[in-house]
C-alpha cells in the first residue's frame, strides 16, 4: 500500500502552514527593557535620579515601533531617546527622538525606521532608551553630554 498526501486534509495542512508563516512574519521581532536609575557618579547624583518603568520594541521589517510607561521621577519628563550602544551595555549616542508624556509618570512612545546596521545592533543589545527629566544627573561643569545630561532612567531593548 502507498500512502499519499492528499486530498482534503493536505490542502487544510498547507493553509494552516502558510497562515503561520505569514502571521509569523508580520509580527516580527519582539524586545523589552526595564527602565531603571542611571547609574550616578556621587551621593547628589543619587538624589536626583529616581523612578522606574518598561517598554516593550517590536521590529517589523525596518521599523521599530516602542511604547513604555515609567514613573516616580523627581520632576517633568523633558525627553524620551533612543540610543546605540558602542558596545553591550555601553553608552552612545541617540538615534532618536521619541514622545514623552512631560510628568513625572506617563508614557513613551515612538516608531523608528532603523539602518541595516541599527537592526544589527538591536539584535546584539546594544540599542536602549533613556528618559532625562527637568532634574536628572546635572551637566559637569563646563561639560555638555546631550548623551547624559539630565538623564534619569535608561534600559537595554533585549529579547
Amino acid at each position: 500500500m502507498n500512502p499519499r498526501f492528499g486530498g482534503p486534509g493536505a490542502a487544510l495542512t498547507c493553509f494552516v502552514l502558510l497562515a503561520a508563516i505569514t502571521v509569523s512574519a508580520q509580527t516580527g521581532d519582539k524586545y523589552t527593557a526595564r527602565l531603571g536609575m542611571v547609574p550616578a557618579a556621587n551621593a547628589a547624583q543619587q538624589a536626583s535620579v529616581t523612578g522606574r518603568g518598561t517598554a516593550t520594541a517590536a521590529l517589523a521589517g525596518n521599523k521599530l515601533t516602542i511604547n513604555g510607561t515609567f514613573d516616580g521621577l523627581p520632576a517633568a519628563a523633558i525627553a524620551a531617546r533612543l540610543h546605540l550602544g558602542i558596545a553591550k551595555g555601553a553608552r552612545g549616542k541617540a538615534i532618536a527622538d521619541l514622545t514623552i508624556t512631560k510628568g513625572t509618570s506617563g508614557t513613551l512612545s515612538g516608531s523608528v525606521d532603523l539602518t541595516a546596521a541599527q537592526i544589527e545592533a538591536l539584535r546584539q543589545g546594544r540599542l536602549y532608551l533613556q528618559v532625562h527629566s527637568e532634574r536628572g544627573i546635572p551637566p559637569e561643569q563646563g561639560k555638555v553630554q546631550p548623551e547624559v545630561d539630565n538623564s534619569n532612567l535608561w534600559g537595554w531593548l533585549l529579547r
